[in-house]
């Protein structure tokens, strides 16, 4: 476990995964922990695919590939590298295991900055391949909501008009339902939660802030790069994911071709990939 403080923050963050365990804004924690019985997760990493495929399978250059849901990034060991106080760096290189279903290669780091009451998270994807690499990147981070989320608002610095795409177990419907109508201001409710996540494909704004109505307690995301956005919650846990995202899981009707998922990102040769979000806590917006 690396450990990364400043004056108002201190982070924790796993090896395995890369993945923030714990940020506590001076005595208070900010994350979900973690539990078994409810989600043991707090803050995964979505690599080489967010979402699902169908069948838990795709096909690259007419070979069959099975990757289970969101990837293995997030079980993967990472390297810390540059560690200081209030920064760090996790490197991932695949394995012999992993390019049985992922058989590219590439050099992926996480790097976690501590910036006053701010946590930047970059992504970097380097391609090693001799030839084009396809993936997707994405993270899932939990807040933890000890009052229960129907005291919490997202709002958007835009007013928005938004359907959600419905998700059928890995597989994403092309039949949204409309869920905020010319509103910057989404309040949260357990029924939203019912069937899995809230999905946006057409969202125009570039962050959102999970706000409490009643204290004031906020964290604001800031997402320049992600061009989907998902809040995810399981019924009656006391935690809401917000979660930028780089791809999707398989539309119903998809192909296996990875080539041509949608949202997967093509990487020629020798490039590199970068993309950012910034984590921001306030009281106040």
């Amino acid at each position: 476990m690396i450990t990364l403080k400043n004056e108002f923050l201190r982070a924790e963050i796993s090896e395995t995964g890369a993945e923030i365990k714990s940020i506590k804004l001076g005595d208070t924690e900010q994350i979900w922990r973690g539990a078994p019985e409810v989600w043991k997760s707090s803050c995964p990493l979505m690599f080489p695919i967010c979402g699902g495929l169908k069948d838990d399978k795709y096909t690259y250059g007419g070979r069959e590939y099975t990757l289970e849901k969101h990837g293995f990034g997030r079980f993967a060991k990472f390297e810390p590298k540059n560690v200081t106080e209030s920064s760090a760096d996790f490197v991932l290189s695949p394995t012999e295991e992993t390019k049985k279903s992922y058989p590219f290669d590439y050099v992926l780091t996480v790097g976690y900055r501590l910036s006053e009451k701010s946590v930047e998270i970059k992504y970097t994807v380097e391609n090693r391949t001799d030839v084009e690499m396809y993936f997707s990147i994405g993270s899932h981070e939990g807040y933890y909501t000890p009052e229960g989320i129907e005291d919490y608002d997202v709002i958007f610095p835009e007013r928005e008009t938004l359907d959600h795409s419905v998700l059928y177990g890995n597989l994403v419907s092309d039949q949204p339902l409309s869920i905020l109508k010319n509103s910057n201001v989404l309040p949260l409710y357990e029924k939203y939660f019912v069937v899995d996540a809230l999905l946006f494909r057409t969202l125009k704004s570039r962050s959102a802030t999970l706000r409490n109505r009643k204290t004031g307690r906020a964290v604001r995301v800031d997402f320049p790069n992600a061009p989907y956005f998902l809040i995810w919650h399981k019924p009656n846990a006391p935690y809401i994911c917000l979660e930028p995202w780089d791809g999707i899981g398989d539309l119903v009707g998809a192909g296996s071709d990875i080539t041509k998922k949608e949202g997967i990102r093509k990487l020629e040769k020798g490039e590199t990939y970068r993309a950012s979000h910034i984590i921001t806590f306030t009281e106040e917006l």
